[in-house]
């Protein structure tokens, strides 16, 4: 599984599931959730394979993303990620079995959209992610306009 989080507003923007994920396949994530929105400064990352990678390495430097690897044996230092994958443990994966990939695509897609739409998060003022991206936005729009 990969997981993606926005730490500013806690949306999961990436829940991919596969039976192996390469350093080409989290490029592939971070391309679509580029279409999107904007690249962030930096990704915090742990020493998976998948992050280690020279494919990730390059995509990083010609797009300007700082990959910030968390030091081995720290996963506190990824708490947000941390916190979100106990979540999925416990709420989706951990209550499911899944038959078939495709399944568990469906399932993993309904659960994020639920996590991201349904869900106010006390750290965010009781806004669910998205509604606080929104409320982000409108402020970042307001302030251009001055």
């Amino acid at each position: 599984m990969l997981t993606v989080i926005d730490k500013w507003h806690r949306q999961c923007v990436a829940l991919e599931a596969d039976f192996a994920l390469s350093g080409q396949s989290v490029v592939d994530a971070m391309n679509e959730i580029a279409q999107g929105r904007p690249l962030p400064y930096a990704i915090t990352v742990d020493h998976g394979t998948g992050f280690i990678s020279k494919v990730l390495d390059e995509w990083c430097y010609l797009r300007g993303v700082k990959l910030d690897f968390i030091r081995p044996g720290k996963p506190t230092e990824n708490c947000f990620i941390e916190s979100f994958n106990g979540r999925l443990r416990d709420e989706c994966l951990n209550v499911h079995e899944f038959a078939t990939l495709d399944q568990a695509r469906e399932i993993l897609g309904t659960w994020k959209h639920d996590y991201n739409h349904q869900r106010p998060h006390g750290s965010l003022g009781r806004l669910t992610p998205s509604e606080f991206a929104m409320k982000g936005q409108e402020t970042d729009f307001e302030a251009s306009k001055l």
